[in-house]
């Protein structure tokens, strides 16, 4: 059976390289661009999603310009139905949403498969409405399919400068086995961060084109790698708090 998941996850990740890559590239310039004018990417999502933020964020080989938005009762470890049911408000992002430094030239990501639930939706929302290039990974199979949550009737996509479908299917499972009702082995956090990584590898590329030195953090398990992290850690961490708390 794992060797089935493999697959499945190939045929993914194949069918989002084909279907994908124009948004991805345009994804890339953006984030390209928002670097080379000293700006910031912002990256938020709750529950699992709220893990595309900390893979981006202070990672070897990965910039240094990344802002996580860590809204802890909207994770699992501060109470996993709770943060489902928090998910469901409307309203509750302007609770947070007011302490975050958007500027300008700043770019902010958005996770969600489901798109449906107001609160990555409100986000989505205020960043672009405070002047930020807005995208948003999603699965546009939800859409039409399953009503919003949001007072709107909009779903997080709508709410997009540019979305990128992750091609999951309604429920978020890719097995089925012939002797029990219930699909597993889901498939979203994987594809969206092949999604997101694809973009910041384009993205470094871009930028190494232009004859601009990308902010890349070295990893810390290299001699000679902390002086190097550092002037990037205070280069940003006035814009990106959880740095250098």
């Amino acid at each position: 059976m794992f060797s089935q998941y493999f697959q499945k996850m190939k045929d993914l990740i194949d069918l989002v390289e084909q279907e994908e890559q124009e948004k991805i590239k345009a994804a890339a310039q953006k984030a390209a661009q928002c670097i080379q004018k000293d700006g910031v990417i912002h990256v938020f999502g709750c529950g699992h999603s709220h893990m595309f933020g900390e893979e981006l964020f202070y990672r070897a080989g990965g910039l240094a310009a990344i802002n996580p938005i860590f809204i802890e009762k909207l994770m699992l470890h501060h109470g996993a139905v709770r943060s489902s049911q928090l998910e469901r408000k409307n309203g509750l992002a302007q609770e947070f949403m007011s302490e975050v430094d958007i500027q300008p030239n700043d770019l902010f990501i958005v996770n969600s498969t489901s798109g449906r639930n107001p609160v990555p939706i409100d986000v989505a929302e205020i960043a672009k409405n405070q002047g930020a290039f807005v995208i948003v990974i999603t699965s546009l199979s939800y859409a039409g399919a399953q009503p919003s949550r949001h007072k709107s009737g909009k779903y997080l996509y709508q709410m997009a400068d540019l979305w990128i479908d992750n091609h999951i299917e309604m429920g978020d499972a890719l097995m089925e086995h012939e002797s029990y009702p219930t699909p597993f082995g889901p498939g979203s956090t994987i594809i969206g961060m092949t999604i997101l990584n694809a973009m910041m590898v384009e993205a470094i590329d871009i930028m190494i084109e232009n004859h601009f030195d990308p902010p890349i953090f070295k990893s810390g398990n290299i001699d000679g790698s902390d002086e190097h992290n550092q002037k990037l850690i205070e280069k940003y961490k006035k814009r990106i708090p959880t740095l250098d708390l």
